[in-house]
């Protein structure tokens, strides 16, 4: 059974039948031969066009970087029959080619391991002033569980109970179908672009090492790093990874 589905993609939008016991995982093939396509409907833009058109899925969206969204991020091992897709859905796609990765992530990943350098000189920065007054207000009591020795992927709902540089609270809110970091607190909320966010470093808690400080650095300098503190341990690597785009190609 066919069910006919609209993929919009970087301003292009692409309909497509697809069969309804298909995977999340097999419409994410699909998505990367679909993006590859450029002579077909919904194709690049007319500034890539460089040349004769021809169908190159290697130029597409790989399934390793794409965020697929259908109320919510969808999931690789289920059907669509199973999280009830119907005629006419809309699937969003978020995520960049292997060439626009690369190209963003090499000045990224040259000034991550400059900071990590110069952090190597400093005393670790649970113990700097800065970092010890919010500390030493102790763990906030709504903070979200921590899970040692495990790795998971961003919850569904936003990490909240932890607090800012000021020691007021703050939730993180990644709105993935925006590509967008939200930043919460009683007085406002901050929407950043995840390619705006030029770097994010993080440190165990000492004596609390279920948890760590994290910082998003918005700007040129450490000056513009935006400091979180209690940040559940489990969240860390994925974090660091939707914010700075470092998908595993294999």
């Amino acid at each position: 059974e066919l069910v006919e589905l609209k993929v919009i993609w970087n301003k292009n939008k692409y309909d497509v039948k697809f069969c309804l016991d298909s995977t999340g995982a097999e419409l994410k093939q699909k998505i990367h031969s679909l993006t590859g396509a450029w002579g077909r409907a919904g194709a690049a833009p007319r500034s890539r066009r460089r040349g004769p058109l021809t169908l190159c899925s290697s130029l597409g969206l790989p399934p390793a970087m794409q965020k697929v969204m259908f109320k919510g991020l969808l999931p690789e091992e289920k059907t669509l029959r199973e999280i009830k897709v119907t005629n006419g859905a809309k699937i969003m796609v978020v995520g960049s080619t292997i060439n626009d990765v690369l190209a963003v992530n090499t000045p990224k990943e040259a000034a991550q391991q400059e900071v990590k350098a110069e952090e190597n000189k400093k005393e670790p920065l649970c113990r700097q002033k800065q970092h010890r007054k919010v500390l030493d207000k102790g763990k906030p009591e709504d903070v979200m569980p921590s899970v040692k020795g495990v790795q998971e992927r961003l919850p569904t709902v936003p990490l909240s109970g932890m607090y800012n540089k000021s020691g007021g609270k703050v939730r993180l809110t990644f709105k993935l179908e925006q590509d967008q970091l939200w930043i919460g607190t009683k007085e406002r909320t901050e929407k950043l672009p995840m390619g705006s966010i030029k770097n994010v470093v993080s440190e165990p808690i000492e004596g609390h090492e279920d948890y760590h400080m994290m910082a998003f650095q918005l700007g040129p300098t450490e000056a513009s790093y935006y400091w979180v503190y209690w940040v559940p341990t489990q969240y860390v690597d994925a974090i660091k990874d939707t914010v700075l785009g470092k998908w595993q190609y294999f």
